[in-house]
């Protein structure tokens, strides 16, 4: 089974209508709580259970909108406690229970746990339904003012150097507009590596606080960004990075390369890093090694 009915002909205990048996994913507001779907408050009051990435902020939510927990249950579920709290959820659908899945904002599996939650219902053949709502990602995407024709998904940069500069280093030749999320602690670090593996003429746009009260959108490029950050320190608040696909028949620069190569060697030996820099920026391995040998004699 791959989906549910919306709703059974039965009343829940609230008097809302009873959700027939399976998993639900609701998506939920990013800011702004006028952002939830009529469904989905219907959902969370007629559903039998719920499982909130942050109970908490589900409670929140529900109280906003005037729905009673009542004697439901409602279990966390993230990544700390996800191999606990699985069995009791699959639990709950075993029982014929409608399991409502809340993420603490956004639409549940983008950067969120819960995939294998999904694949576990779906293997033991129990109804899984989405209610599609809002997505930081996509709303920083069409604030941008970039291309959205082709676009990557990227998720959170690593947060140590070295696993960060490979993971950019794989993304800089992608021809689409790559959309990442990032933390306040780490994005001035994160738009400066950008900016050095990328190149500084990128463009780039910051969204942050979506939909909230002080909402920003900062369209620009990847230097000009890196330079503002800087200078001013990290923005407050949630942050979406979207970054412009490079441009028609960009190639990368020597300095492009070196930049690279110098990055992968704090990490890799000087022929791993040569093949990792030439596949990721796609130029001839030779040349590259070449590069790799005189630079690491170089940091010697």
């Amino acid at each position: 089974m791959t989906g549910a009915e919306d709703q059974s002909d039965a009343e829940g205990e609230g008097g809302a209508p009873r959700p027939a048996p399976g998993l639900y994913l609701v998506a939920t507001p990013i800011g702004n709580a006028r952002d939830i779907t009529l469904r989905a408050l219907d959902l969370l009051a007629g559903c039998d259970a719920i499982a909130a990435e942050d109970t908490r902020t589900t409670r929140r939510l529900m109280e906003i909108h005037g729905i009673a927990l009542r004697d439901r249950p409602m279990l966390p579920y993230h990544d700390r406690n996800g191999a606990e709290a699985r069995p009791r959820i699959a639990a709950w659908l075993e029982e014929g229970r409608s399991v409502a899945y809340c993420t603490d904002a956004g639409t549940p599996l983008i950067a969120d746990p819960g995939f294998r939650l999904v694949r576990l219902a779906a293997e033991a053949g129990h109804a899984v339904t989405a209610l599609p709502g809002p997505s930081a990602a996509l709303v920083a995407l069409s604030l941008s003012g970039l291309p959205t024709d082709r676009f990557m998904f990227a998720g959170f940069p690593p947060s140590k150097a070295g696993a960060r500069a490979r993971f950019l280093a794989e993304l800089a030749s992608v021809s689409a507009t790559l959309v990442l999320f990032e933390s306040p602690h780490r994005v001035v670090e994160s738009v400066a590596a950008m900016a050095e593996t990328f190149g500084a003429g990128r463009p780039a746009s910051l969204a942050r606080e979506l939909t909230k009260r002080f909402e920003e959108v900062r369209r620009t490029s990847l230097g000009e960004l890196a330079a503002a950050l800087a200078a001013d320190g990290a923005p407050r608040g949630e942050i979406v990075l979207v970054i412009g696909p490079p441009a028609d028949g960009e190639s990368a620069s020597e300095a492009d390369i070196d930049e690279a190569l110098r990055l992968a060697l704090r990490e890799m030996s000087v022929k791993d890093a040569a093949s990792h820099v030439a596949a990721t920026m796609g130029v001839p391995r030779r040349s590259v090694y070449a590069r790799a040998v005189l630079l690491s004699k170089r940091q010697d």
